[in-house]
C-alpha cells in the first residue's frame, strides 16, 4: 500500500469539505446581511410612511377637519392609532445610531407639531408655522441619513428646484420676511 496516496486522498478530502463548509457558511451570512438589509429598509419605510400619515392627520385636525372639539384628544389619538410608537421601536431596533437619531429627531419635531395643534393652532398661525419648518427639516434629514445608509445617491434641496430643506424657501409667510430683511 503506498501511504503517499493515501495521504494525498484525505487531505483532498479534508480541503474539499472544508472549501464546501466554508462556501455554505459564506453563502449564509450574504443571506443574513441581505435580510438584515431588508428588515432595515421595511424599518425605514414603515417609520417615514407612519410619521408622513401622523402629519396629514394633524394637518386635518389643525384645520379643524377632525370632527373632534378636542385637539388636544384628537392629536394625542392620532399618534397611537397611526402607529407611530410600533414603527419608533422597530426602527430602534433594526436601524443603525445614525438613522436611528435622525428618526428620533424627527420624532420630536412630530412631537412639537402636536403639540402645537393640541392648542387649537391653525395652519395659518404663528405656532403652527414655527413648529412646521423644524419639523419639515428634520423629515428631510432623516431621509437623507437613510440614503447614506443605504448607500443611494445623496439629494441636496436644489435637486427640487428649492434652497433648503426646511420649506422656507417656498413658505408665504416667510419670504415677505427674507425679501424685507
Amino acid at each position: 500500500m503506498d501511504w503517499g496516496t493515501l495521504v494525498a486522498t484525505a487531505s483532498g478530502a479534508v480541503i474539499a469539505i472544508a472549501g464546501a463548509v466554508l462556501a455554505d457558511h459564506l453563502r449564509g451570512q450574504r443571506d443574513d446581511d441581505r435580510g438584515r438589509l431588508q428588515r432595515r429598509r421595511d424599518a425605514y419605510l414603515a417609520f417615514i410612511v407612519a410619521v408622513g400619515v401622523c402629519h396629514t392627520r394633524l394637518r386635518q385636525i389643525a384645520q379643524g377637519g377632525a370632527g373632534s372639539g378636542d385637539p388636544d384628544a384628537a392629536s394625542r389619538a392620532v399618534l397611537a392609532e397611526v402607529g407611530i410608537y410600533d414603527a419608533r421601536e422597530r426602527l430602534f431596533i433594526d436601524a443603525t445610531a445614525t438613522v436611528a437619531g435622525a428618526g428620533q429627531a424627527m420624532f420630536e419635531r412630530l412631537r412639537a407639531l402636536r403639540r402645537v395643534v393640541a392648542t387649537g393652532a391653525g395652519p395659518s398661525s404663528a405656532a403652527f408655522h414655527d413648529a412646521y419648518h423644524p419639523y419639515l427639516d428634520a423629515v428631510w434629514r432623516y431621509r437623507a441619513a437613510v440614503r447614506a445608509e443605504l448607500e443611494i445617491a445623496e439629494l441636496s434641496p436644489l435637486v427640487f428646484g428649492w434652497d433648503n430643506w426646511d420649506g422656507s424657501d417656498r413658505c408665504p409667510r416667510c419670504r415677505p420676511a427674507a425679501s424685507g430683511a
